[in-house]
């Protein structure tokens, strides 16, 4: 059995304690987000969804903030192997145990179908780990439940309000920049923080959560299906912190090579002209360069480089026909999209 204890110690704030016989865990609640609470219960209508998988350190802490500003909390249990569940029912959320692993694209689009089914006004999503600062979700919620935003993004980018997004990683930053630019590419939208798990969604938003997606392309494929559908997408400046218990899942190359595959394919699938012409161009003007220089040096002293000159002239040649291949698969997306219009 478990019990929870509440105490209170100076320097920091609220300490609520999880006791079990063998594994006891201790979930701290800082000052200012206790102090930034608006009333006595969350807003009516909101519902706050949040993925975990093995995060029993935080996930109570997460619940217990979340709480005073949401209606109601929906966490999905990602095949957890430790006492995930038990600490986020125990913390107050609505819990939905999934018996093995499954990703966390699949573990959130089953809880935001949850949160459709209750008939809510808008949703909130946020990580496990702790690294959201709670205090945002009222800035984050407020276009998506007016019906302005039907996707708002909490970015990390668009201005820092003193709690440590200067500390992020210049690795994450590149990384998160170079995932940010292709997903644009993608969509044909502009957001600066495409990667952020800090977002809310309108009542109209839940209505088209019925594109597929795998692991943590999730962000990505939203954005991308949301704006395919002429959802209106905002964002709005966010906090985050990175010394949490539990670090990212998955190692950051892995995490970033495997959605950037994900977005050269969606590339690819609604953009050919551009996944394909352009690198053919660059090949067609590379070879011509190359085949320029090799008659000219013939032409100056005699040699001709026989390996250069067929080697560019297979690259031109390969370079029309990226080109040929992308205009022919322009002309199919535009046909399609003029059946389905």
């Amino acid at each position: 059995m478990f019990e929870l204890a509440e105490t209170t110690i100076p320097a920091y704030g609220t300490v609520v304690e999880q006791i079990s016989s063998s594994h006891p865990i201790r979930m701290e609640v800082p000052v200012q987000e206790v102090a930034a609470r608006p009333g006595d219960s969350g807003t009516k209508g909101l519902i706050a969804v949040i993925p975990a998988y093995n995060e029993q350190v935080a996930i109570g802490s997460v619940v217990i903030l979340a709480r005073l500003f949401v209606e109601r909390v929906i966490v999905v249990d990602d095949g957890s192997t430790d006492k995930t569940s038990q600490v986020a029912q125990m913390a107050g959320a609505e819990v939905v145990t999934l018996p093995k692993n499954s990703g966390k694209a699949h573990a959130l689009l089953l809880g935001l179908k949850k949160a459709r089914e209750m008939g809510c006004k808008a949703v909130v999503m946020l990580d496990a780990d702790g690294q959201h600062f709670t205090k945002d979700i009222p800035r984050i919620a407020a276009a998506a439940l007016s019906g302005d935003a039907d996707l708002v993004i909490g970015s990390r980018f668009l201005e820092n309000n003193g709690n440590g997004n200067g500390n992020i990683p210049l690795y994450r930053k590149f990384g998160q920049k170079t995932l940010d630019l292709f997903t644009n590419i993608g969509s044909r939208q502009s957001v600066t923080d495409s990667q952020s798990g800090y977002r809310a969604l309108s009542c109209k938003a839940l209505n088209y959560i019925d594109f597929k997606s795998e692991g943590y392309n999730l962000e990505s494929d939203m954005i991308a299906h949301f704006s395919a559908n002429g959802l209106v997408i905002t964002e709005v400046p966010i906090d985050v912190r990175y010394n949490v218990p539990n670090k990212h899942k998955k190692n950051a190359l892995a995490h970033g090579m495997g959605v950037l595959s994900q977005l050269i394919k969606l590339i690819s699938y609604r953009r050919p002209l551009l996944a394909f012409g352009i690198p053919g161009f660059v090949l067609v003007m590379g070879g011509m360069i190359a085949e320029i220089w090799v008659f000219a040096e013939f032409y100056t002293s005699g040699i001709f480089h026989y390996i250069l000159a067929i080697g560019s002239a297979f690259v031109v040649m390969t370079g029309m026909l990226l080109g040929i291949a992308g205009l022919i698969l322009h002309s199919l997306v535009y046909i399609v999209n003029e059946k389905r219009e």
